[in-house]
């Protein structure tokens, strides 16, 4: 399932307007749940980018690699990347949370 479907179907409007989004292209539209949220502004052979849009593609890439590379970490304990075959889904917040835990130890002891 696409991560923007699953983002309507479980979050919606659940998330305070107050906290920005970083999103990439595959959230295109989220502007219509939540207002402050930031995409990259895509680019094509009629419209060019100019230089302050490049400039905000580059500001924006730099605060989501950060993101990128949590998630990279997440993935190889395989608690986000595969359907989680457990029984009770408080396992899975409670295996997620430790995981979570085990990378900033990881990151601050490194």
């Amino acid at each position: 399932m696409h991560d923007f479907k699953i983002y309507k179907d479980t979050i919606g409007d659940s998330v305070s307007n107050s906290i920005p989004i970083d999103a990439d292209l595959g959230y295109l539209g989220i502007e219509n749940y939540h207002t402050n949220s930031f995409i990259p502004i895509k680019s094509s052979k009629n419209h060019p980018l100019t230089k302050q849009e490049i400039v905000y593609n580059k500001r924006l890439a730099r605060r989501r690699v950060v993101i990128e590379q949590a998630n990279g970490k997440i993935k190889v304990f395989r608690c986000m990347s595969s359907q989680y075959r457990g029984h009770f889904c408080n396992r899975h917040s409670l295996r997620m949370k430790l995981v979570c835990g085990l990378i900033n130890y990881d990151r601050l002891a490194g």
